[in-house]
């Protein structure tokens, strides 16, 4: 698995995820608890809450389909950030990781290592032996 440096441009991308989380954690009906943020390529910036409720979406999803509405294909990193947690940067859950490997399986992801440490890895090495489509 290959590490990538934790450069100035994603310590922004944290803090914009941190930002919309601020802004949406508590709208007085829904308690957002997971904010994201998204970088393409090209320099764009999208983010993201989760959805909460019994068919709610994390936020990685929301941001990512932001991100392909507007018409980007080229997404090079993404963060998903609580601010209640100890260390916030949080690591995808499963279904997100299925989800970033089959859309953009080159896109880095921050994430914490378990020790306290951001690191930055390829989305294909958050889950060896992934699932993929059959094609008939």
């Amino acid at each position: 698995m290959t590490k990538y440096e934790i450069t100035d441009t994603d310590r922004e991308l944290i803090r914009r995820a941190l930002l919309v989380l601020e802004k949406n954690f508590d709208d007085g009906v829904y308690n957002h608890t997971v904010g994201c943020a998204l970088l393409t390529r090209g320099g764009s910036i999208y983010t993201g809450v989760n959805c909460d409720g019994i068919h709610g979406s994390c936020a990685e999803y929301i941001t990512v389909g932001a991100a392909i509405s507007a018409g980007e294909r080229e997404l090079d990193t993404i963060v998903a950030v609580h601010d209640k947690a100890h260390n916030f940067v949080l690591s995808p859950c499963g279904n997100c990781r299925q989800m970033l490997f089959e859309y953009c399986p080159d896109i880095k992801v921050i994430l914490n290592d378990g020790e306290g440490n951001l690191i930055k890895v390829a989305a294909r090495d958050l889950l060896p032996f992934a699932w993929t489509p059959v094609i008939c």
